[in-house]
C-alpha cells in the first residue's frame, strides 16, 4: 500500500447510520419555507403543522417583526462579543428588566438559549462534593448540565417523589443538594408535582430549580408558568425559561434573586464564553411579553382547545399518557410504527413528528401533537378525522 493512501477513519459513521435506519431512529432534516405558523410549506409541500412549539402563535406576529425592525435602526444586528467583554447591550438590559418584572423576581439573566441557561446554571450551582437530583424525563439540557457540573447525579423515576425522598434521605453528607425538574415535560405533556418537590427541598435543605420552557406564556394567571399556577413560586430558588417557544423569539433566561444572577454572571461558563445574542432580537421578546400581558385569552383558549383535543383522541382509543397540556403525545410504542403513521399523516397534509429514542425511552415512541393558538377548529377537526383512519387501520397494530 502506498504511504500516501489514507484510511477512512470515519467509515464507522455510515455503518452506525445504517443501524439507525434499520431501527427506525434515524433523523432527517426537513426544510420549512416561509413564516412559522399553523399552515406551512415543508419540503415543497403545503401542510398543517402540529410540530411547532409556537404555542401562542407569536413567531409570525407582525408586532414582533416591527419591534425588531425598529431596534435594528439603533442596535444594529451583531453583538460582537460575549456579555462580559462588550456584548451586553442596552436592549439586553431592557429585556432583563422586563423579564424580572414579568416574573416578579429581583433580577433576570438573559442567555443565548434555554439549553445554555439550564446547563450553565446547574454547573454554576453544584460541583464536586455536591449532589444533584434529576427527573428521568428531564430535558437533555438539564441532564447534560448535571453531567457537566461533575456533581454526583441521582436520577429518580419520572415524578416519583417517594423515591426522590429516599435518595435525599441518604444525601445528608454532601456540601450542597440540588433538585432540578421540568415543570411541563416536553414529550409527555404532563406536569411536575412542584408542591411535593418544594416540600422535599425544604425538608432536606436542597435547592430547587425548575425549567418552565414549555409553560412560560401558557400556564398561570399571568402566564409565568406552572409554578405560578400551583402557587409555589416563592418556594422555588431558581426558575429558567425560554423565549423561543410561546414567546416566539430566541434565547433563554434565568430569574431569581439578585445574588443568584450575580453568581451566574461570574460562574456560568456558557454565559461567560458565548457571544451575546443580537440586541435587536431582545426587542421581539419584550413585544411578546407585552402581548402575553395584554391578551390572556390566547393561553386560555389554547388550553381549552388542548383539553378538547385530548378528549377526542382518547375517545378514538389513542394513549396520550399523562398529558395535561398543549403537548399531546400519541404513544404507539415502536419507532418504526411512529415513523409509518407520521408518513401517512404527511401524505394527508399534516406534519406530525414521530418522536423516537433517545428523545423518549424505549417503548414510548409517539406522534407528538403540539397545539398552538393558530390552529383553527377546522384544522383540528381534519386532524382528528385523519387520526381516526389510522386507528381504524387494523393492518397497523398499535403498541
Amino acid at each position: 500500500m502506498s504511504k500516501h493512501t489514507t484510511h477512512n477513519r470515519l467509515a464507522w459513521i455510515d455503518r452506525e447510520l445504517d443501524t439507525f435506519e434499520e431501527g427506525g431512529v434515524r433523523r432527517h432534516l426537513r426544510t420549512r419555507k416561509g413564516v412559522q405558523t399553523a399552515q406551512v410549506e415543508i419540503d415543497g409541500r403545503s401542510c398543517i403543522s402540529f410540530g411547532s412549539n409556537d404555542y401562542l402563535g407569536l413567531a409570525a406576529d407582525q408586532r414582533l417583526s416591527d419591534a425588531v425592525a425598529d431596534a435594528l435602526q439603533t442596535e444594529g444586528w451583531g453583538s460582537g462579543a460575549s456579555p462580559l467583554l462588550a456584548g451586553h447591550a442596552a436592549g439586553h438590559r431592557r429585556l432583563e428588566q422586563r423579564l424580572a418584572q414579568f416574573e416578579g423576581t429581583e433580577a433576570a439573566l438573559l442567555c443565548t438559549s434555554g439549553f445554555a441557561a439550564n446547563s450553565g446554571c446547574i454547573a454554576a450551582l453544584v460541583g464536586p462534593g455536591d449532589v444533584v437530583f434529576t427527573d428521568r424525563k428531564n430535558h437533555a439540557s438539564l441532564l447534560d448540565g448535571c453531567r457537566l457540573s461533575r456533581a454526583d447525579t441521582r436520577v429518580y423515576p419520572h415524578n416519583d417523589t417517594g423515591e426522590l425522598g429516599r435518595l435525599l434521605g441518604r444525601a445528608s453528607t454532601y456540601r450542597r443538594r440540588l433538585i432540578v425538574t421540568d415543570t411541563l415535560f416536553s414529550m409527555d405533556g404532563d406536569l411536575a408535582p412542584l408542591a411535593e418537590l418544594a416540600d422535599l427541598a425544604e425538608r432536606h435543605d436542597a435547592m430547587l430549580m425548575v425549567d418552565e420552557a414549555h409553560a412560560t406564556g401558557v400556564f398561570g394567571a399571568r402566564g409565568r408558568g406552572v409554578a405560578e399556577m400551583l402557587d409555589v413560586e416563592h418556594r422555588v430558588d431558581v426558575r429558567v425559561g425560554t423565549l423561543s417557544k410561546a414567546l416566539g423569539s430566541i434565547g433563554g433566561f434565568v430569574v431569581g434573586s439578585r445574588s443568584l444572577v450575580e453568581w451566574l454572571v461570574n460562574r456560568s461558563r456558557p454565559y461567560i464564553f458565548s457571544t451575546a445574542m443580537p440586541a435587536a432580537a431582545a426587542a421581539a421578546s419584550i413585544a411578546a411579553l407585552d402581548i402575553v400581558d395584554a391578551e390572556p385569552e390566547r393561553r386560555a383558549g389554547l388550553l381549552a382547545r388542548a383539553e378538547q383535543l385530548r378528549r377526542r383522541v382518547v375517545e378514538q382509543g389513542w394513549n396520550t399518557g399523562g398529558s395535561a397540556s398543549q403537548i399531546i403525545p400519541l404513544v404507539v410504542g415502536r419507532p418504526e410504527l411512529a415513523v409509518r403513521f407520521s408518513g401517512q399523516l404527511d401524505r394527508q397534509g399534516f406534519y406530525v413528528p414521530a418522536v423516537r429514542p433517545p428523545t423518549v425511552p424505549e417503548g414510548e415512541s409517539c406522534l407528538r401533537l403540539s397545539l398552538t393558538w393558530n390552529h383553527t377548529e377546522e384544522m383540528i377537526d381534519r386532524l382528528v378525522a385523519a387520526l381516526g383512519k389510522l386507528h381504524d387501520d387494523k393492518t397497523e397494530p398499535r403498541a
